[in-house]
């Protein structure tokens, strides 16, 4: 037994109890998943992962896998670009999201091109150089071990293939950031109690975005792994940022 801990949230839990508890989370506001989004990020979350999709330089009849994929925003980005000749894999450690994100996708007539795998970042059952792009929206600061999942992502790229972070990251400008902290830890809980009948995980996000790596620690991350070329991109003072390498 270990006695390794980590941060959940603000507070510290043994190590392998932090993916049990973001299961939670998650099974938890699953079901108001995309409204909660919209009305947090009042809409903007949707240009975000456009500019995120126009960054990953993803063609048409190439590889992508969508980890942490939840309900589908990104694959369905993706699947439109890579087309009838392309590849999607939707992936996501939380079985409730994945079944949501596959729901949807079908509701909205993706019913092709798309493959579907409950699996953990830090393990990829993929072969090596399997994809043209990996992409993780908003999951990698629930990841325990985020060493771990970017050599896994290193690994099965395939040379040439890029890597898509987009993540909250660290706000920059004092007064901005004051205001964003105060709607962080007051707001958006209580958004939380009123929509999703949920204050708690809505309070873990606002400390999970705290506890995440800053813009210039998720690069120098993504060096250690192996990736070349890093760069990252500030969106709305640096409240989200995507980070990319490449496997060369």
């Amino acid at each position: 037994m270990t006695d390794e801990t980590t941060h959940f949230g603000f507070r510290q839990v043994p190590e392998g109890e932090k993916a049990h508890l973001v299961r939670s989370v998650f099974d938890s506001v699953a079901g108001k998943y995309d409204l909660m989004n919209d009305l947090m990020s009042m809409g903007i979350h949707r240009i975000w992962k456009r500019i995120a999709l126009q960054l990953s330089h993803v063609r048409y009849g190439e590889s992508v896998l969508d980890l942490a994929g939840g309900t589908g925003d990104m694959t369905a980005l993706f699947r439109d670009r890579v087309g009838d000749r392309g590849r999607v894999v939707l992936s996501d450690i939380n079985a409730e999201m994945l079944t949501r994100g596959r729901d949807r996708l079908i509701d909205n007539g993706v019913t092709s091109g798309v493959e579907f795998a409950q699996i953990d970042a830090e393990k990829l059952p993929f072969e090596d150089q399997s994809f043209d792009c990996v992409c993780i929206a908003f999951g990698l600061r629930n990841v325990t071990h985020k060493e771990a999942a970017l050599k896994s992502m290193y690994r099965v790229l395939k040379p040439g293939g890029r890597v898509i972070i987009l993540e909250f990251s660290e706000v920059k400008g004092a007064f901005f950031k004051k205001t964003y902290d105060l709607y962080s830890f007051k707001l958006l809980p209580m958004m939380g109690k009123l929509i999703a009948q949920d204050e708690e995980s809505y309070r873990y996000l606002a400390e999970s975005i705290r506890m995440h790596p800053n813009q210039d620690t998720l690069r120098d991350m993504m060096n250690a792994a192996g990736f070349e070329r890093t760069e990252y991109f500030n969106l709305t003072h640096g409240v989200v940022a995507i980070h990319r390498g490449y496997r060369l």
